[in-house]
C-alpha cells in the first residue's frame, strides 16, 4: 500500500513505502508497553517497549542509524546513539526512536503517552547530544509565518487568536507542568488565553498544536530538544512550525554548546532541525490523549489508533488496526 502521489521514490531518499511499515514499529511498542498502563513501573513499561520496538525495526527494509535514542539518561543496552537498525538495505537514514513517550504517564495511567519514530535522510538531524533542553513554540499552518519565539508571550498568542479568527481567550496553550514554568503561565493567562498542563509528553502537545479538532493551538515553553527534532519531522507534513531555542541547564552545558560550535541565542527554525524534506514520522497511542486514542485490549484483539506522517507528499494518515491477541502473547505482562 504506497501513497499515490506525484513524487516517485529516488535513489538518495527513504523509500515512501516506508512511512507504513513504521507504523507496524510503534504499534509493537504501544502494545508491549501498554500492558504496564496504571502498573506504577515505567521502567519496566520501558523495557517492554524498547524490546518490541527493536525486534520489528529489525525488520524494516532500510538503512538506518539511530541518532537520538534512549541514550544515557536510560542507561539503555537498545535503540542506543549509534545503533544500526532496519535490514540495512537503501540509503542512510537517520531515525529518532522514543518507545514510549511518556513512561511516567504510562505509570500512572495518565493521557498523551505515545510510541514514537522519526526517519530523515541521513546526516539530516540537529545534533541534541550539547545541550538537552530547548524553549519551543509549536503553531499550525495557520499562524506558521506569524509567530516568532523572539516576540513576547502576549503578542503571540494574539497572533494566534488573529490567525484563526478568534479571540485570545478562545486560544489553549499546551505547557508542561514544571516549576520553571510559573512566568510563562501566569503571562499566558495574563492574556485571557487558558493553558493545558500536561505531565510529559510534549510530542503529543506540540503535535495536537498543529492539528485541528484536538483543542490545543499552542505549544510554548522548555521541553527536551531531542523532542523537539522529533515534533519538526511531523510539523514537516502539517505545514505548522516549530521554533526553538537552546536552554542550557547550567554553565557547564553553556561551554558545552560552545564548544560544539552552537549559539544558545539563535532561533533554529523547522528547517534547521531537520534538513531533510523527506521526512517520516509515527506515533501510536499507548494512553488516550489529545491526539491518539490509547491501547484497547478486549480479550482476543488488541486495537491500536497511529497517526503517520510524510513530509514530502505532506500526507497525514490516521491508522486503526486490530490485532490477534494470541500474536502478542510473549509482550504480555506477567504476575511477579
Amino acid at each position: 500500500m504506497a501513497e499515490n502521489t506525484q513524487h516517485g521514490s529516488s535513489g538518495n531518499a527513504a523509500d515512501r513505502n516506508l512511512a507504513l511499515e513504521l507504523v507496524r514499529v510503534t504499534e509493537a511498542a504501544a502494545i508491549a508497553g501498554g500492558h504496564w498502563v496504571g502498573a506504577g513501573d515505567k521502567n519496566s513499561a520501558d523495557g517492554a517497549a524498547v524490546d518490541a520496538m527493536r525486534s520489528f525495526l529489525s525488520t524494516v527494509d532500510f538503512n538506518g542509524t539511530v541518532v537520538i535514542g534512549e541514550g544515557e539518561k536510560d542507561e539503555a543496552p537498545m535503540l542506543f546513539n549509534g545503533e544500526q537498525v532496519g535490514d540495512g538495505r537503501g540509503p542512510a537514514s537517520d531515525v529518532a526512536v522514543d518507545p514510549i513517550d511518556g513512561t511516567r504517564l504510562t505509570a500512572l495511567g495518565m493521557n498523551n503517552a505515545l510510541a514514537v519514530i522519526a526517519v530523515a535522510d541521513g546526516g539530516s538531524m540537529f545534533d541534541p547530544s550539547a545541550v538537552f533542553y530547548m524553549d519551543k513554540l509549536v503553531v499550525g499552518p495557520e499562524a506558521a509565518d506569524m509567530v516568532d519565539l523572539r516576540l513576547p508571550v502576549k503578542q503571540n498568542i494574539h497572533l494566534v487568536a488573529k490567525a484563526k479568527g478568534v479571540k485570545p481567550n478562545q486560544v489553549t496553550v499546551c505547557v508542561l507542568d514544571r516549576p520553571r514554568h510559573q512566568g510563562l503561565v501566569e503571562e499566558i493567562r495574563a492574556t485571557g488565553a487558558r493553558t493545558r498542563m500536561i505531565l510529559d509528553g510534549d510530542v503529543a502537545g506540540a503535535i495536537a498544536a498543529c492539528r485541528e479538532g484536538t483543542g490545543v493551538d499552542i505549544m510554548m515553553g522548555i521541553g527536551g530538544t531531542p523532542e523537539g527534532i522529533v515534533t519538526a519531522c511531523a510539523v514537516k507534513a502539517t505545514g505548522g512550525v516549530i521554533q526553538g531555542r537552546l536552554a542550557p541547564t547550567d554553565e557547564a552545558e553553556r561551554e558545552k554548546a560552545a564548544a560544539a560550535g552552537l549559539d544558545v541565542d539563535r532561533i533554529l527554525t523547522t528547517d534547521e532541525l531537520v534538513t531533510s524534506d523527506n521526512c517520516f514520522f509515527a506515533a501510536t497511542g499507548i494512553t488516550d490523549g489529545d491526539l491518539l486514542r490509547g491501547v484497547r485490549y478486549r480479550g482476543r484483539t488488541i486495537t491500536t489508533q497511529s497517526i503517520v506522517m510524510r513530509s514530502r507528499s505532506g500526507t497525514v494518515r490516521m491508522v486503526e488496526a486490530e490485532h490477534l491477541a494470541k500474536k502478542w502473547e510473549k509482550y504480555e505482562r506477567h504476575q511477579k
